[in-house]
């Protein structure tokens, strides 16, 4: 079972992968990063996609069809001009407020295997 640096490589190992870190989203501290942060800075950016994620995870629209069953958002993919970010909830069994975010490259990067292998991590992830 990876911890939060494996993790990390294993998603910068995906094709067309640029960037990836693991964040907190009720704080937006960034667990851990590795490669290229959308914007340049890695501190706003774990900020951003942090409220990003909460407004996700915390929006009554997205809430399971029964209550206190696992987290309400699995995961969240956005579309850029040249690229995609995925953003996967870690369900752990102290409070989920956790994510994954993959930054891909559009032209390079597979959206449907990076999603598949991000879901994969998020279970496997060890966080301690």
């Amino acid at each position: 079972m990876p911890g939060i640096d494996e993790c990390l490589l294993e998603a910068m190992a995906l094709p067309g992968a640029r960037g990836a870190a693991v964040i907190d989203w009720v704080s937006g501290l960034a667990l851990g990063t590795v490669g290229e942060c959308p914007g340049g800075d890695g501190e706003a950016g774990a900020v951003e996609t942090a409220e990003f994620a909460r407004m996700a995870a915390e929006h009554t629209a997205f809430a399971p069809a029964e209550a206190g069953k696992g987290l309400p958002v699995q995961d969240v993919i956005v579309t850029t001009g040249d690229g995609f970010h995925l953003l996967c909830f870690v369900e752990t069994c102290f409070d989920s407020s956790v994510f994954l975010h993959l930054w891909l490259d559009r032209e390079t990067g597979n959206l449907a295997l990076a999603r598949l292998r991000l879901q994969n991590l998020a279970e496997r992830l060890v966080l301690a």
